[in-house]
């Protein structure tokens, strides 16, 4: 239960599931809540940013790679073991991400924070967004979160990294190049005592220019097992892609890779090779360019 009700002059005590104390500075009233940050001195930044001056087309994006916590946040209440675990971070993304950005030359921005803080390829609000269980497992700091601690949540954490990917996607443009928006994720081998086959899925929603090509060329790479929209769908789990690229017209899809396929450096930096491959290949075809969808929902002015 998370209690912020009680205000001082320079800061506002909080009281973490009745045993931990943490503090947000800088925040004397309610109307201060735009001055919040629950990151410290010593916490790592939002994001990271990979080769932050690329001209290659590509952007990249990793909206789940991240498994930090605020110093202050206590972990949510979860134990050691939990943090390893697929509910905080999508396993092995971070080392793909950056080995493809850096293979492509291409600009790839890098959530550093869990995803259990708050799902940053959620809408806020989402009844995910902040989820109070995850694969069956109780979220202690995420029961009956206020509407002070989600306002502090998107402020922090959800608004400076959309911020961020708005601005490299306008700085591209500003240089004449057409971004290509791809985003990495992974998955786990079983949900809900199912097993899930595919070794790499293809999310996409209206937009097949990117997604077709790539899983045609996925396939004939290696005989891997390319799920079409699986083992989720493009159409339901598309927050990022939708805000900045569909909005825009640009092309884009994201990828799941399953995670005992990625769990080790060598074989991220395997699939980080395979997709610098095949998408070498798809950024040399005009017709990736050709404009055959028309700008969709809404769009990411507000960042």
């Amino acid at each position: 239960m998370i209690d912020m009700r009680i205000f001082r002059a320079s800061h506002v005590k909080v009281l973490l599931l009745d045993v931990t104390v943490f503090y947000i500075p800088h925040m004397n009233t309610i109307s201060g809540l735009d001055t919040i940050s629950l990151i410290g001195e010593n916490d790592p930044p939002v994001f990271d940013v990979v080769s932050a001056r690329a001209s290659c087309p590509l952007f990249i994006v990793a909206d789940h790679a991240g498994r930090a916590f605020p110093d202050a946040m206590n972990t949510l209440g979860l134990a050691p073991s939990h943090l390893d675990m697929h509910i905080a971070y999508d396993i092995g993304t971070r080392r793909i991400a950056t080995s493809l950005a850096k293979k492509m030359q291409a600009t790839a921005v890098i959530a550093n924070y869990s995803r259990l803080l708050i799902d940053l390829n959620r809408a806020p609000g989402h009844p995910q967004s902040i989820p109070a269980v995850s694969d069956c497992v109780t979220i202690p700091g995420n029961q009956d979160v206020g509407e002070i601690m989600q306002h502090a949540r998107r402020k922090t954490f959800f608004t400076p990294y959309h911020r961020a990917i708005h601005r490299h996607i306008e700085t591209l443009e500003g240089q004449g190049t057409a971004p290509v928006v791809f985003s990495v994720h992974s998955f786990t081998p079983h949900m809900n005592g199912t097993h899930r086959p595919w070794e790499i899925g293809v999310l996409w929603n209206r937009d097949p220019r990117l997604a077709i090509p790539l899983m045609d060329k996925l396939r004939q790479s290696g005989r891997l097992n390319v799920g079409d929209n699986a083992p989720y769908s493009g159409r339901d789990v598309a927050y990022t892609m939708e805000k900045h690229a569909g909005s825009r017209g640009l092309p884009h899809c994201a990828v799941e890779i399953r995670q005992d396929l990625c769990a080790t450096p060598d074989d991220c930096d395997r699939w980080a090779g395979l997709l610098a491959n095949v998408l070498t290949q798809i950024l040399a075809e005009k017709k990736l360019y050709r404009s055959s969808v028309l700008a969709q929902g809404a769009n990411d002015s507000e960042f």
